[in-house]
């Protein structure tokens, strides 16, 4: 990136462009009586006007919009994360066709109470989450045995799903292993130990609420009853489920359990052979073109937005006003909005942290606010947009898996919205005020 290229706030007008042609588009469709409006304007065709556009902009600065592009369709984040979508495709559709899904449904579903089964897997997706490190890969592991308890239980796709989204972001958020946590912890200069207490502080009274929540907003038919399957054919996901706690990167994870799930395929039915299992591994990935075209095209806005000034103009708009509201109060509220938007014209969490994290630490000190309460909300407000964000890769992933449209699917992330009203009316509580008063001489 040129670093002597001023900042532009007309440099995020391409995000705004993709956002209006597909939100509007999909708006459209839905309001004149197409049940699938989102899917008549698909993201991937929608975004190419704003790449067109971003790269003018590029070109006009005197840049190289093509290696620019290049760069950000190319970057880790992005190809790990296509990874993890195709991988987590094709061992979906796997394990369906061998009857895992619906093994794990006819064992679990009977024993649990209807009201208890939303709940239920938002503090498995929780756990997980907590576990792993990582929303993606908890989503991955977690979203086929939710589509199974929906198709079974006769629950919304989209409650469902946002109950596994929700529990994944939670664990996200708190894990001491998250990348999120660790960059946000050490940009703002505090220990890991000090973060997650300071987090735990929010997020434990909106995974509480959530659960009450999600319980009282169960509407469940009568089960269906499901033919008999042999109770092995759960191996595969347990083993999936294992590795993911005990904290094995998510690619390998995915990975054998791909071939595990052939293998017990394989065992179990005389009609699943090699090219049958092939079959079902090229379907998934086919399922999951779109959300690794978007992925990519994404990166290479964001990268483009990035190179032309677009999050500089960003960080120092939010910078004017904190300084000019010396109070904590102020400086916690800039934080919030620093990191959320950021994530808005990202869609990563972790690069939103990085690009605001240095920011967010000078507001901190100016402001008084502690460094461990600074690395909480600079987490949070990441997490919590980029989980509720329509494009972003969590929303993204789970949409694609459950064939839902990803707005109503936003809409549906209780924790993430709950996680983010909880935090804003603490930094606005009175004493939280008073407190600012108080730190602000040493902080400024």
């Amino acid at each position: 990136m040129n670093e002597s290229v001023r900042p532009s706030a007309w440099a995020l007008a391409p995000l705004l462009l993709f956002l209006a042609l597909f939100f509007g588009a999909g708006l459209y469709y839905t309001t004149h009586g197409e049940a699938m409006g989102f899917y008549q304007l698909r993201a991937p065709v929608a975004i190419l006007p704003a790449l067109a556009l971003s790269a003018f902009i590029a070109w006009r600065r005197g840049l190289k919009p093509l290696e620019t592009l290049l760069s950000g369709m190319g970057d880790h984040n992005v190809v790990l994360m296509c990874l993890i979508f195709l991988l987590a495709g094709g061992f979906v559709e796997v394990s369906k066709a061998i009857g895992a899904v619906d093994a794990i449904v006819a064992l679990g579903i009977g024993h649990v109470h209807p009201a208890l089964l939303l709940p239920g897997l938002f503090v498995v997706a929780g756990f997980i989450s907590l576990s792993l490190g990582t929303s993606m890969g908890t989503i991955a592991a977690v979203a086929p045995i939710a589509l199974g308890v929906s198709d079974a239980s006769g629950l919304d796709r989209a409650l469902v799903l946002g109950a596994v989204i929700g529990g994944a972001t939670f664990g996200d958020n708190l894990s001491v292993i998250s990348d999120t946590a660790i960059v946000a912890s050490r940009t703002q200069g505090c220990s890991m130990r000090d973060k997650f207490r300071e987090n735990l502080k929010l997020a434990l009274p909106a995974a509480v609420l959530t659960v009450i929540v999600l319980g009282l907003v169960a509407d469940t038919a009568p089960v269906q009853p499901l033919d008999p399957v042999s109770p092995w054919l759960i191996v595969p996901y347990l083993i999936v489920l294992g590795l993911a706690l005990a904290g094995v990167d998510v690619i390998i994870v995915l990975s054998l359990g791909l071939v595990i799930a052939g293998v017990f395929g394989a065992i179990f039915s005389d009609e699943f052979g090699v090219a049958s299992y092939a079959t079902h591994i090229w379907e998934g990935f086919e399922s999951m073109i779109e959300i690794t075209l978007l992925s990519l095209l994404v990166g290479g806005l964001g990268a483009l937005m990035k190179a032309t000034g677009g999050l500089t103009w960003l960080a120092q708009v939010i910078g004017r006003f904190a300084r000019g509201h010396r109070s904590r109060r102020a400086g916690e509220i800039s934080i919030a909005t620093l990191s959320a938007t950021t994530d808005v014209f990202t869609a990563n969490n972790t690069v939103a942290i990085l690009i605001s994290g240095g920011l967010a630490r000078d507001i901190a000190q100016q402001h008084g606010v502690p460094p461990a309460r600074a690395a909480s909300v600079l987490d949070i407000f990441a997490c919590v947009t980029q989980g509720v964000l329509p494009y972003g890769a969590q929303i993204l992933l789970a949409a694609s898996l459950g064939a839902v449209s990803p707005l109503a699917l936003a809409g549906s992330v209780h924790y993430s919205w709950l996680l983010g009203a909880i935090t804003v009316i603490a930094m606005l509580w009175p004493r939280r005020e008073k407190a600012a008063v108080q730190l602000s001489p040493d902080g400024g």
